[in-house]
């Protein structure tokens, strides 16, 4: 009988290999390492894998991430108060399902595929929330989801929500206003907003710089105003702009009213991150792998994408000149080594790394400075050793 703590550490430690996800077990057949990873011999059948994936259920998906969020976050955000949301699509390429169709950007067209929902923490850039429980109809309250979520793990609600216009409908962002968190978003364009903002003077829209480095469009013209909306409780602010590349002034809606139009614009420009992290998530931990060899309940496998993410984004702030490197390079650098593994039964597990250019960057994050004890593999610790 394999122990559930070795279950999921059997699938964490696929997600946590540059592997295509459809040849992976049967490529580590016989890999004792990767066994002791998950604290086996071996890794169990890809059989065993669906299997259990398919026994789990949404509350201990939850449970997961929250124990994994609580643990992660006083060394990687411990203030964490503001968050990026998106949705993205999961295709299906396999046989005839019964799937919802939803829009696939890469397709350009709607298609049989699961919709799944992520958070991602602003500063650190690091994943802490997903669902893929979700249809059409239930999409709306994800957002009041993840704010439970984020209340019970922290004792507090998010500060600031950054999300796209698709996310949520107004009524959505009246609740928001209610619990006092503040939100930034995009308004689609309207015919008769378009119309109106394009009869006004030039007189009324003001200059700014948008500084991020590597921006293109950095000169931007704005006008500040306050509007209503249908099915929201009082006036929300809209700061429209021209000048961010699109032929139509984009619009920006946010229920804060003291923050600067320039301030505001840079800090939704950031939530470009959660796109980079789930393109990464796409190519590193092969999120979209709906029809590969090893089938895995969804909604588990964006959970493991999740804690996989904690990972790289963990060693990556501990390896010095790397805090920003993504996964595939954090992985190619220092991860695919080689080496070998001395096992002191019942005492130790001492990792001795062949020589490689990048030890000395390993060594300065002090790892092998004091002992790890395993949990899962009776305690006993981990010390690495160098050449």
């Amino acid at each position: 009988m394999i122990p559930p703590v070795s279950a999921l550490l059997s699938m964490l430690v696929l997600k946590l290999l540059d592997k295509e996800r459809r040849s992976h077990i049967d490529d580590f057949n016989s890999d004792a390492a990767l066994g002791l990873f998950a604290g086996l011999n071996i890794l169990p059948k890809k059989s065993f894998i669906t299997d259990y994936s398919y026994r789990t259920q949404r509350g201990q998906q939850v449970k997961l991430l929250e124990g994994w969020v609580s643990r992660l976050s006083p060394l990687l955000f411990p203030e964490a108060d503001s968050f990026s949301l998106d949705f993205h699509t999961i295709p299906y390429r396999g046989e005839t399902a019964e799937l919802e169709n939803h829009y696939v950007p890469l397709r350009g067209k709607a298609c049989p595929s699961v919709l799944t929902f992520f958070a991602q923490e602003r500063n650190s850039q690091v994943l802490c929330y997903a669902n893929a429980n979700l249809v059409r109809d239930a999409q709306a309250g994800e957002l009041r989801k993840f704010v439970q979520f984020w209340h019970d793990v922290a004792g507090r609600n998010p500060q600031w929500l950054y999300f796209d216009s698709k996310l949520v409908p107004y009524t959505e962002l009246s609740w928001l206003t209610e619990q006092k968190i503040w939100f930034a978003t995009i308004r689609r364009r309207g015919c008769a907003v378009l119309r109106r903002l394009a009869s006004l003077p030039d007189s009324q829209w003001r200059s700014a710089v948008i500084d991020i480095p590597k921006r293109r469009h950095q000169h931007i013209e704005y006008v500040d105003e306050r509007i209503r909306l249908d099915n929201y409780v009082g006036e929300a602010r809209q700061v429209a702009v021209r000048g961010l590349g699109h032929e139509a002034p984009t619009l920006f809606l946010s229920n804060h009213l003291e923050i600067s139009p320039r301030e505001l614009i840079m800090n939704y420009a950031r939530r470009n991150g959660i796109e980079d992290s789930l393109g990464s998530s796409v190519d590193f931990f092969h999120l979209d792998c709906l029809s590969s060899e090893v089938r895995l309940n969804v909604d588990l496998d964006t959970v493991m994408t999740v804690i996989a993410h904690g990972c790289y984004r963990w060693l990556a702030t501990r390896l010095h000149g790397f805090g920003h490197a993504k996964p595939k390079s954090v992985y190619r650098k220092f991860v695919e080594t080689s080496g070998d593994i001395e096992i002191e039964k019942g005492r130790r597990i001492v990792v001795y790394f062949d020589r490689r250019s990048h030890n000395p960057i390993i060594r300065e994050a002090q790892f092998d400075q004091a002992p790890i004890r395993i949990p899962w593999l009776a305690n006993m610790t981990l010390e690495f050793a160098f050449s």
